[in-house]
């Protein structure tokens, strides 16, 4: 089916996801004295953290998503039912979470909640949805918690943060790996994190020495000790971990940095940022290179409809809404919130153009982990 879409500016994007949280409130469907048209629609909702500090993956994920949830209504939708992606802003509070979830819960054409994103937003999410007894699938957030319990709502199919330090370590394991060095970008990221990585740590035989950035991640970088490990994780975004390597770069020891899936490393590159470290980032997707059919369409379908380059991070974003649409494509019967429910909850393995989906007893889908490095002469491989 050709596209009839013109590239789409990010800024333009991000309008339209502030127009959609400010309108949820407000749905059509509720003026009296109008046809209730839009209830036609499927209504998937997408929570999505733009406070300062996820801004950056929020906004690749939500790209990959609205692509898409694009090209699912150009090919006409679901069972010939358009699908309103309705995008709700949130700042990062348990307070506009909150709302959030209450204008899912009042809207009663949503049917399901698609690609929560960031990480601690989707992790409360599934807490306040327990909590809330909002009794509908909560399906592929962006959930990096490998220690959070998942109930019957929710429906993970992205690597957790487990899997991708172990997925990580294992390239750095010919170094005869027995310490680690855990760096947390904010206090923030401390207080969520660091029981978590001390956990994995442990379960690793790894001893752990970790370190706070605290607002001086530059500094913190200059005046790590010979006896620091040489490897480091570091748990934070893009800009911290920009800053801390700068701070490396005047160390004389040779350093590896290991960086979860939150980091983009092509911006790392145009920021010029570790320029003597080499910098590993793990993704719980494919390549975005790779010739994977679903990587292959999400590359073709970018291109058309918005102005952006690939990142894993939009990938994400775009499988979360493919894997959404096949399952709500597979429902028996009616479509309705509690039926879009019971298809997830059957937690069918799945093929989702090549990449799996298949959970376990735990109600986690994937252990399937890449990565990338960014080596010291500025190049990104892998």
């Amino acid at each position: 089916m050709p596209f009839q879409n013109t590239p789409i500016k990010r800024r333009h994007l991000l309008q339209g996801a502030g127009l959609a949280a400010a309108t949820s409130a407000l749905p059509a469907w509720s003026q009296p004295g109008k046809p209730a048209a839009a209830s036609r629609n499927v209504v998937v909702a997408q929570i999505v953290d733009f406070s300062q500090a996820q801004q950056d993956v929020s906004k690749d994920f939500l790209i990959g998503s609205r692509a898409a949830w694009q090209d699912i209504n150009q090919r006409g939708g679901i069972r010939g039912r358009q699908v309103q992606h309705l995008a709700i802003e949130t700042d990062g509070t348990s307070a506009s979470l909150r709302t959030a979830l209450e204008s899912i819960k009042s809207n009663p054409a949503c049917v399901v909640m698609s690609g929560s994103v960031g990480d601690q937003m989707a992790a409360e999410a599934v807490t306040q949805i327990r909590k809330d007894g909002l009794n509908m699938a909560h399906a592929a957030p962006w959930l990096q918690n490998s220690s959070l319990e998942v109930d019957d709502n929710t429906f993970p199919i992205f690597a957790a943060r487990q899997e991708q330090i172990a997925h990580a370590l294992k390239t750095l394991s010919v170094m005869g790996l027995k310490e680690l060095g855990a760096i947390y970008g904010t206090a923030r990221d401390h207080a969520a994190y660091h029981a978590e990585v001390e956990r994995i740590a442990a379960g690793m035989q790894l001893r752990l020495q970790s370190y706070q950035g605290a607002g001086q991640l530059r500094g913190l970088g200059q005046k790590l000790t010979p006896q620091t490990p040489a490897v480091l994780l570091f748990v934070g975004g893009t800009p911290e971990l920009a800053e801390f390597t700068q701070g490396l770069d005047k160390q004389s020891r040779q350093r590896y940095v290991v960086a979860l899936a939150d980091v983009n490393l092509q911006i790392m590159q145009q920021m010029g940022a570790a320029k003597n470290t080499p910098v590993i980032a793990t993704q719980p997707v494919p390549m975005v290179t790779a010739s994977m059919p679903v990587v292959r369409s999400y590359r073709e379908i970018l291109a058309r409809l918005f102005d952006e380059p690939p990142t894993s991070l939009s990938l994400a974003g775009f499988i979360a809404a493919r894997y959404t649409f096949e399952v709500l494509n597979d429902v028996d019967g009616p479509l309705t919130r509690q039926s879009a429910l019971t298809a997830f909850q059957r937690r069918t393995a799945m093929d989702v153009g090549g990449f799996r989906v298949s959970f376990n007893p735990q109600r986690r889908s994937s252990t399937y982990v890449t990565q990338s490095m960014m080596t010291i002469d500025g190049r990104v491989i892998g």
